[in-house]
């Protein structure tokens, strides 16, 4: 009487190709994932992002206008690049206080390893007011 073969050893030819397919879908969607969250965190470490997050969540006018304590989420909506001593930044912010919303925005330059601040505010979402924060000199 003749042994029966495995499952894999009567289907290898379907599993093989089918395993192939899904690591590749995989490994696409989980390299996009972690590019999308590399890039994030690049973003949220920059200097520009910290500087102003720090400005506009302690800022007693726009602590008076949203509530405290004003909040980011941390969702960056803009980039953020630097080559050498040298780059750009223009990005949003959105913000949470306890009466309200608001969106930081940040422009900046880096020359020679210091960023120089173009704009540096917040636009409280009910009224569209911007209120301007410290640029360091």
């Amino acid at each position: 009487m003749e042994k029966q073969k495995s499952w894999f050893g009567r289907n290898w030819v379907w599993a093989v190709p089918g395993c192939g397919c899904l690591g590749i879908i995989l490994f696409v969607v989980f390299g996009a994932g972690i590019a999308f969250f590399g890039i994030k965190n690049f973003m949220s470490n920059a200097s520009p992002y910290d500087y102003a997050v720090e400005q506009a969540t302690n800022s007693p006018q726009i602590i008076k206008i949203l509530g405290d304590p004003v909040t980011s989420n941390g969702e960056m909506n803009g980039n953020v690049s630097a080559q050498n001593e040298n780059g750009n930044a223009e990005f949003t912010v959105p913000l949470k206080g306890s009466k309200g919303y608001g969106i930081l925005v940040v422009s900046a330059i880096r020359v020679e390893g210091e960023w120089f601040y173009e704009d540096l505010y917040v636009t409280i979402k009910d009224s569209q007011e911007q209120i301007n924060l410290p640029i360091p000199d």
